[in-house]
């Protein structure tokens, strides 16, 4: 029987074929539609691991609020600059003028072994945005490390303007020294004017200093009972800070022990402790402000010498360097150690040198010459009891 070839049915041929690409295109579709739902479930779960949540929608006032309460309270430069660094919208709001005018002592603490061109530019950030503290540490570290007088000087100046007690008794000490300039620079008299402002704001270097200065007739006329309550002020409001801070030793006594030393036995009358602290309590040494501890880290670094024939003061908690030669005055009595005022003399000599200082007949200084004397405005006494008095080198 004969047949008929395949090529007399073109119609079913093409029913055949389009039928094979109909399903051959459903199966890719359907490959298709397979992938596309493995990709969305992919999507949504990491949508759902990394879904915003409600930190961007806080407001830029409460950030900086609670910033502002971190950057006042903050213990060192690290717990403030850990939160900073967390994402970049904090690192924005904390360089915010309004937080960096809030920082506290403690945040500004620089250590002189980390100081950078950052970490200046950071406190000059803080300057800029009127943080007292701010200008009063850049101005101590640009007059007394970096040299730059003339700027440290208006930055501490600055400070003093808004009634800040540490800066107008830093003026008053470059004003009784003369520092950045030559001994005729000395005025005594805007010294004094500085101490006492500093002292009515209640700073206890300062109520020393100006009670040293009124006992002694040193820039002011003499006033010893003046003085003397300036000297019974200043201890007391030491002991107070002691105390609020420490209050475990109104309990203990520790405090109240009364240890004088052998040449000055014969001073005491019974077994009773004075109440003050330069007449025997023993109280802890007060806390250094952080620009101090600057100052003493930065030149012990560079082996305790600020320059060729300078030297520092001798209180361990100020740091302060001599700008010339001879600007400090020493004790008279074993001609080693100096002082850059009548607070750091009256401090090392209760916490220390009194234990140390040994009378000489004669002492030299480096030069040979001895060009001191003890008469007039020169004299120093240490507050307590007279018998060490400070000559001017």
């Amino acid at each position: 029987m004969r047949t008929r070839r395949g090529v007399c049915y073109p119609k079913v041929a093409m029913c055949i074929e389009s039928r094979l690409v109909v399903k051959r295109r459903k199966d890719i579709s359907g490959i298709g539609e397979h992938m596309g739902r493995r990709k969305r479930s992919k999507l949504s779960l990491e949508f759902t691991a990394h879904k915003p949540d409600f930190f961007d929608s806080l407001p830029d006032d409460l950030l900086l609020s609670i910033l502002c309460k971190l950057s006042s309270s903050a213990a060192s430069p690290a717990d403030f600059f850990n939160v900073l660094i967390t994402c970049k919208r904090l690192n924005g709001l904390g360089h915010h003028s309004v937080v960096l005018s809030k920082s506290s002592p403690k945040m500004l603490a620089v250590k002189a072994q980390y100081w950078s061109e950052s970490a200046h530019r950071f406190l000059k950030q803080c300057a800029d945005a009127g943080n007292v503290e701010a200008c009063y540490t850049l101005g101590m570290i640009r007059f007394y490390c970096l040299e730059n007088r003339g700027s440290g000087a208006s930055l501490m100046a600055k400070a003093a303007i808004s009634s800040h007690a540490p800066s107008l008794y830093s003026l008053a000490v470059i004003q009784f020294n003369g520092s950045g300039g030559s001994k005729n620079d000395k005025d005594l008299r805007a010294g004094v004017a500085l101490c006492a402002r500093a002292a009515f704001l209640g700073h206890v270097d300062a109520l020393r200093e100006l009670g040293h200065c009124l006992q002694d007739g040193y820039g002011v006329k003499q006033n010893i009972a003046e003085g003397r309550r300036f000297l019974v002020q200043a201890n007391a409001r030491e002991l107070a800070a002691v105390l609020s801070t420490t209050p475990s030793a109104l309990t203990s006594g520790g405090w109240l022990t009364w240890n004088p030393l052998p040449h000055h036995r014969h001073h005491v009358a019974g077994t009773g402790c004075p109440l003050l602290s330069d007449f025997g309590c023993n109280v802890p040494a007060p806390e250094s402000h952080p620009a101090n501890r600057f100052l003493t880290e930065w030149f012990s670094s560079e082996g305790g010498v600020p320059g060729s024939g300078l030297r520092l003061c001798s209180h361990m908690g100020c740091g302060r360097p001599e700008t010339r030669r001879h600007e400090f005055r020493r004790c008279s009595v074993c001609g080693t150690v100096n002082y850059c005022s009548r607070a750091c003399q009256a401090l090392d000599w209760k916490m220390r040198h009194k234990a140390e200082c040994t009378p000489v007949e004669r002492w030299i200084d480096e030069d040979g010459e001895n060009d001191g004397n003890v008469n007039g405005e020169n004299g120093f006494g240490n507050g307590d009891d007279d018998d060490q008095i400070m000559m001017e080198s």
